[in-house]
């Protein structure tokens, strides 16, 4: 377990030294939720109505942007062959990918709902329930993600192919997210809980298997 933490901790460290890229996704996730009261007006009523779905397609399109980085730089310079041949399994090595990237990319955009909440003009009420959707359903997406990035990871150019491969298989959880942040029905939240639970479970196997049938 010592060792699983560190490698979380070695992804946070990297990503720190890299420099503003929690910073870079959160303004992307401002930015273009900014972008929607030019689109349809500054009508209040319509905005706040339309705010669970502008949140959420604002989260699921900045977490698209952090997942060239998930695997492509160990895999360049043989991190990722290192670590497949150390102690820890490799299917630990990508559940702490799974961790260290939700850590990174979704728990920031959640932090600045607030703002979003503003921009919108959502009540109290309706923020919290689109904070707990992201927070219930962002995970499934961190799946997801590495998911996809392992698929990727040693095409040239699959920082493009692995969001259109994730973007079909997140439609479901947009369609939950959205209507948990909605509010009203417990079975939408516990469905996003589901798809979380079951995403984040079977990532780190399904992620190991396609890093080992890339590197055949």
């Amino acid at each position: 377990m010592t060792g699983f933490f560190a490698l979380i901790a070695r992804e946070i460290r990297l990503s720190t030294r890299r420099g503003g890229e929690a910073l870079t996704l959160v303004m992307f996730f401002v930015m273009v939720t900014a972008l929607f009261p030019f689109a349809v007006g500054p009508d209040r009523e319509l905005l706040a109505r339309l705010a669970p779905g502008i949140v959420w397609t604002s989260a699921l399109l900045a977490m698209l942007l952090g997942l060239d980085r998930i695997f492509r730089d160990d895999h360049a310079d043989g991190s990722l062959a290192l670590l497949n041949h150390g102690q820890l399994p490799l299917e630990a090595v990508v559940g702490a990918k799974v961790i260290a990237h939700w850590l990174l990319t979704a728990l920031p955009l959640i932090v600045a709902t607030p703002v979003l909440a503003v921009l919108l003009g959502m009540d109290v009420e309706g923020w919290g329930r689109s904070a707990l959707s992201l927070l219930c359903g962002t995970p499934a997406l961190t799946g997801l993600g590495v998911l996809g990035a392992a698929t990727t990871a040693g095409l040239r150019r699959g920082g493009l192919v692995a969001p259109i491969l994730i973007l079909p298989l997140a439609v479901p959880v947009l369609i939950f997210g959205v209507a948990a942040a909605e509010g009203g029905i417990l079975a939408p939240t516990l469905f996003l809980l589901a798809i979380s639970l079951l995403t984040c479970a079977l990532s780190p196997f399904l992620g190991a298997l396609a890093l080992r049938a890339g590197d055949d």
